[in-house]
């Protein structure tokens, strides 16, 4: 790990990132940071457990002077999401991340970062570990597969937390007070097919689609980035519309909640169509660069002709409905907010599609403020894979979280904000899936608040962590220690 990181202020912060982001942290794969976690509760002589799910819970007792304040949890979740630029040789089940500095930014070579939801988890370890900070009563609440299925949070069982307030520290903008949040639901459409050997006379090509921003697929779904199985699709469309093209393999996208980035398939035409296939298919490109080269000036389509042929390929009957069905599935904001402005109510993700050996699935996150609206969406979605004979599942559904106007920790965040900056922030609700909704739940009179340092393009290998705003927010979280309101 890099010494500059370490060096960086507050030094405190940024040691424990550094600390965390040696362990492999994988959604799902969470065995090794639970033990770390666990470890580091144990080497303060607090009080660490962990529950039935593997959350992990660690507690300290108040500070002289703040016994009679509210109890407080402090919650960040354990997992990040792993993305990495395909030419990036790195693996996430036995390698840190590797950062750097790069002005007022710390990156990660190649990879995302997980400053999602690492600096929050960071923040709570440095308060663990103070000896200087005062504090009310903490609970340390660290969660396990937020990223791809709000798991610690949907199985954390009533009684296990005293406290009376909670602060999440997954927001991602410095000057933003998050009050509500979208609730999710994953789609997924699968189905078989029958192959059919690839006929004679063909010639075989290699698509991909690369070079995209991806990025959150809650909080930047509403910047009009381009999803590389949405476009794919369009080549895909076209290609068997006008010349036959048959698909022998699709491979886009990855995790449910990154825009995908990157989409690759292998198809085939009759060698007769070969050259205006190609001519087609640039006109095309072109058409779709023109359209995103605001959002994705880095949009990159490559051709390269295969010199051995696919064994097999999908029957022209099945890739009928398949790309029809792929062009009419929504993707990106579906509503916006009647209530709050500038606020996505209802979104869709088409977030990984995978076709080879007679089978396909196409993978999406669908989110929603409203939960009839969310289901409003998935349905539209369930029917336009119904329709050609797919298996629809809904499944990892999580609830939204609704504002309350009479937050008490809402006033304290408040009144200390304008007083450390000078102006108002933002106090809004977000697009995100935060576990405040669901813990709330099981904890329905616990007082919630989200807040946490700048990090811009979370989910994909541009993203990156503000020096200068992790600096702002440390001082706003040592104040709001101090501002617990009374029991």
């Amino acid at each position: 790990m890099s010494q500059e990181i370490r060096n960086l202020e507050p030094k405190a912060l940024w040691n424990k990132f550094a600390d965390l982001n040696a362990v492999p942290r994988p959604s799902k794969k969470e065995e090794r940071v639970i033990e770390f976690m666990k470890d580091f509760g144990a080497s303060l002589g607090l009080e660490t457990f962990e529950d039935e799910i593997r959350n992990v819970i660690i507690r300290k007792p108040a500070t002289p002077g703040m016994e009679n304040r509210k109890a407080l949890v402090l919650q960040g979740h354990l997992d990040m999401v792993h993305q990495k630029n395909s030419d990036t040789v790195f693996d996430f089940d036995t390698q840190g991340i590797d950062m750097y500095v790069d002005g007022d930014w710390v990156r990660a070579r190649g990879t995302t970062l997980g400053a999602d939801n690492g600096l929050g988890v960071a923040t709570i370890m440095a308060i663990l570990e103070s000896k200087d900070i005062p504090h009310p009563a903490i609970e340390a609440l660290f969660t396990i597969d937020e990223e791809t299925g709000m798991t610690g949070a949907l199985n954390l069982q009533g009684g296990i937390l005293k406290g009376d307030i909670l602060l999440n520290l997954d927001t991602e903008e410095d000057d933003e007070i998050g009050i509500g949040c979208a609730g999710g639901t994953d789609v997924t459409a699968t189905a078989e097919y029958d192959e059919e050997e690839t006929p004679e006379g063909s010639v075989a090509y290699s698509i991909k689609v690369k070079g995209l921003n991806g990025g959150h697929s809650g909080m930047d779904i509403h910047k009009g980035l381009g999803n590389a199985n949405k476009i794919m699709n369009r080549l895909l469309f076209d290609g068997f519309d006008n010349f036959g093209l048959q698909i022998s393999e699709i491979n886009g996208g990855s995790l449910r909640n990154a825009i995908p980035r990157e989409s690759t398939a292998k198809v085939i035409i009759a060698s007769v169509y070969d050259e205006a296939f190609v001519f087609d298919m640039q006109q095309i490109v072109n058409e779709i660069k023109a359209e995103f080269q605001t959002t994705e000036p880095n949009l990159e389509v490559v051709f390269e002709k295969l010199d051995i042929l696919p064994a097999s390929v999908m029957p022209p009957i099945a890739q009928f409905y398949f790309v029809r069905a792929m062009y009419t599935a929504h993707n990106g904001v579906y509503r916006m907010s009647a209530d709050f402005d500038n606020l996505v109510e209802t979104s869709n993700n088409i977030a990984k599609v995978e076709v080879g050996g007679g089978n396909f699935s196409v993978q999406c996150l669908t989110r929603s403020s409203v939960e009839s609206s969310k289901f409003d969406l998935a349905n539209a979605l369930r029917s336009a894979f119904e329709l050609m004979g797919c298996e629809v599942e809904f499944s990892g559904s999580y609830p939204g979280w609704s504002p309350n106007p009479k937050s008490e920790i809402l006033d304290v965040l408040v009144s200390v904000y304008e007083k450390q900056n000078g102006e108002k922030p933002n106090v809004a609700a977000c697009h995100a899936g935060l576990e405040c909704g669901i813990l709330g739940t099981n904890y329905p009179d616990m007082d919630m608040i989200s807040f946490g340092p700048t990090i811009h393009g979370a989910h994909s290998p541009d993203e990156r962590a503000s020096i200068s705003s992790s600096q702002k927010y440390w001082k706003f979280v040592l104040e709001i220690l101090k501002n617990i309101p009374l029991k």
